[in-house]
């Protein structure tokens, strides 16, 4: 008989795991998401993050992509993952903001500091869905590493029309 997992909504500068089935739901626009999920123990966690490096200043929060993937990464390991059986899927990064100077691309910084890290821990990327102009909602469920993901679509308003 398979149970329903429970549902958890992450929030930006959040990560979360948990070895009972757990539906992980989250909402990106430049943030990026990072799954890992154990293939023989079978759970997993998600992290989410708005900026890619932590300058050393201040409190090392998981608001930092170095600092989530690594709290991610150990979370699994205190629960008894081998580094070897993780896998990994990264998601979003888009540039949902219209800038024009590349210093502020920070979708795409999020994505690139993303991929280093996880290939420097010899963590397969087995999906990813990143960049783009539009958002995204994620769901992750822990008990089987599935994604389903839905675009979000931008929603102009011209203020100007307010009254």
């Amino acid at each position: 008989m398979m149970v329903d997992p429970e549902i958890y909504f992450l929030y930006p500068a959040e990560l979360f795991a948990s070895q009972k089935p757990y539906q992980i739901n989250t909402i990106l626009g430049s943030c990026v998401a990072v799954c890992f999920w154990d293939t023989v123990l079978k759970y997993g966690g998600m992290c989410h993050y708005m900026l890619p490096l932590w300058n050393g200043t201040g409190l090392a929060s998981p608001k930092y992509g170095n600092i989530a993937i690594e709290r991610l990464l150990e979370k699994m390991i205190a629960f008894g993952s081998n580094k070897i059986n993780i896998v990994s899927k990264i998601f979003g990064g888009g540039e949902v903001i219209d800038v024009k100077n590349q210093h502020f691309y920070i979708g795409e910084r999020n994505i690139e500091l993303a991929i280093k890290m996880i290939k420097n821990h010899n963590i397969p990327i087995i999906s990813s869905s990143t960049g783009g102009k539009l958002g995204r909602k994620i769901i992750f469920y822990t008990h089987t590493g599935e994604v389903k993901q839905r675009y979000v679509q931008r929603k102009i308003t011209n203020f100007d029309d307010i009254k």
